[in-house]
C-alpha cells in the first residue's frame, strides 16, 4: 500500500473504482389499473339541495335561517306566528343575507316567503295582487 493510499484510507477517501455508479436501475411499470368506485348514494347525498321551511316567532330564529341561507340551503319563512313589527326585522336581515351571498327572495304568500341562494332556480309567476303588495311595503 502506498503511501498515498494510506492518507486516502485515513481521511476515509476510497479509490475511484469504489465510487457509487451514476447508472439507474431500471424502472419497472406496473401495468395493473386503477379504478375509483364511488357510491352513487354518496354523490347524490353531495349534490343534493335542501329547502328548509321555518315558522319564525323570536327575532333569534332568524340565526338558523340565515345559517341555512350560508349552506347553500333554500328557506322559506311562514311568518303567521310572529308580530309584524319583528317580521319585519326579519325580512330586514335575509335581505343583508341574501345580498351577500347574491342569493333572492320572493313573497310566496300572504306572509310568506321563499329565500334562495345563488344557483337555485325559480321558476313561475305570481299574481300580480301579491307581487304589488309586497313592492309597496305592505306586509
Amino acid at each position: 500500500m502506498s503511501f498515498s493510499e494510506k492518507i486516502n484510507n485515513w481521511f476515509g477517501s476510497y479509490p475511484e473504482e469504489d465510487e457509487i455508479s451514476n447508472e439507474q436501475p431500471p424502472v419497472k411499470t406496473n401495468s395493473k389499473q386503477v379504478m375509483s368506485l364511488v357510491n352513487s348514494k354518496q354523490t347524490t347525498q353531495i349534490n343534493e339541495k335542501k329547502i328548509m321551511l321555518f315558522e319564525p316567532r323570536v327575532f333569534s330564529d332568524v340565526k338558523t335561517m340565515a345559517g341555512r341561507l350560508l349552506n347553500d340551503q333554500a328557506v322559506v319563512v311562514n311568518f303567521q306566528r310572529m308580530s309584524e313589527e319583528q317580521a319585519y326585522r326579519v325580512v330586514d336581515f335575509l335581505s343583508g343575507v341574501i345580498f351577500a351571498i347574491d342569493g333572492d327572495m320572493q313573497r310566496i304568500g300572504e306572509q310568506i316567503f321563499l329565500c334562495t341562494p345563488h344557483d337555485y332556480v325559480v321558476e313561475g309567476s305570481l299574481t300580480n295582487a301579491t307581487r304589488s303588495q309586497f313592492e309597496q311595503g305592505e306586509f
